[in-house]
């Protein structure tokens, strides 16, 4: 690891962890984070859970789990060119979308609204009551234990309403204050990889077009670049070829535009970060070009009728399996029966939060279709 910036997070500065733990042997506090997500049930589920094409409709899109790997691999890298804390900066990435539920945004809408009169579902504060609560592999406590910087780096928004309930990781939200640079720069490459690899994806698919992407500024030129140094080169090729030049321009404008606004605020410290305003950041120039690239994937991709018909049936699946455990709640697993005696509608929320694809489909089958038994 690259020496540390003066404001980057290390176990000298970290406020620790909620219940203390012997210090581990051969590695370090924030890699043992790391390792504790890696292994934990959560994430082994991302593998089956959508990024926008469902798992069964091919196996080469990216599923929740590849996409944590990527934006990991950004966040690591991005983190050494800044000299952050890289394992800090790993472990908040690979664990950012550990709360999505099953069909990706619209599962999160449809079970956002089944809990609208229970305190509403949002995956980030699921991601965060994964790692605090509902993983079970320690016998001295719920969830992970981790350190308070990676579960600050997990909750990237939250209401006040929310934020009162959460202790002293949601005080910077009544308070004001951002999250480490390592938390920012996370949440930034999450932008990246979604942006990228979801154009490499709907042309996977056909669903988009290189001619459409004509129309897109950042694309079109990293295009023409690929096409003046290679003449004549075409499919796959010439689509990872311009998507890797689209990423790196993305994250060195990125590294550039940061280290301008941490010297401008004259930061030197890690309170300094909080204190300050939002550092990590775009160039005021790559800025527009980004919102084109992003209204262009909602309106061709993410609202494509291909794609509306499968989120449409998700929406329905999670709608009927709320209504369902709802109506009997003896219908759940016999742990979620007994979650549900304390809070019915939060237990069949978590029960259905970590549901797969598949194991959602197959579980609406198993209640609705005529024929299946259990």
């Amino acid at each position: 690891m690259t020496e540390l910036a003066p404001y980057a997070v290390t176990e000298a500065n970290s406020r620790g962890r909620r219940i203390a733990e012997p210090a581990p042997l051969a590695r370090g506090e924030f890699q043992r984070d790391r390792d504790r997500i890696v292994h934990c049930t959560a994430f082994r589920r991302l593998e089956y859970k959508t990024q926008v094409f469902v798992n069964h409709e091919g196996d080469l899109f990216r599923t929740r789990l590849t996409h944590s790997i990527e934006v990991a691999q950004i966040t690591r890298s991005i983190a050494r060119a800044l000299h952050l804390n890289e394992d800090l900066a790993e472990a908040v990435a690979l664990s950012h979308d550990l709360g999505h539920t099953p069909f990706g945004h619209a599962g999160q809408e449809a079970l956002n609204a089944c809990m609208k009169d229970f305190g509403g579902f949002e995956h980030n504060l699921q991601s965060l009551r994964i790692v605090d609560l509902l993983e079970e592999s320690y016998a001295e406590f719920d969830g992970l234990n981790l350190l308070h910087e990676t579960r600050e780096g997990i909750l990237k928004h939250c209401s006040p309403k929310h934020a009162a309930r959460l202790g002293e990781v949601g005080r910077r939200f009544l308070e004001g204050r951002q999250p480490s640079l390592e938390a920012q720069l996370a949440n930034l490459a999450d932008e990246i990889a979604y942006n990228n690899h979801d154009v490499d994806d709907g042309l996977r698919s056909g669903l988009i077009s290189l001619d459409q992407l004509d129309d897109v500024p950042v694309f079109a030129r990293n295009r023409q670049l690929v096409a003046t140094k290679y003449p004549g080169l075409s499919g796959r090729r010439l689509i990872h070829e311009t998507i890797r030049r689209m990423i790196n321009l993305m994250a060195v404008d990125l590294i550039e535009q940061t280290r301008a606004n941490v010297a401008a605020a004259g930061v030197a410290s890690l309170d300094d970060v909080h204190a300050a305003p939002r550092l990590v950041a775009y160039s005021v120039g790559l800025q527009p070009e980004l919102r084109v690239l992003k209204t262009f994937l909602r309106d061709n991709l993410y609202h494509h009728y291909q794609v509306l018909r499968m989120t449409d049936k998700a929406r329905r699946i999670i709608q009927d399996l709320f209504a369902a455990f709802m109506n009997d709640p003896r219908l759940l697993p016999p742990q979620y029966q007994q979650m549900a005696r304390s809070d019915k509608p939060r237990a069949i929320a978590d029960y259905i939060a970590g549901m797969t694809d598949r194991y959602a489909m197959k579980e609406h089958r198993r209640l609705y279709a005529v024929g299946e038994i259990y």
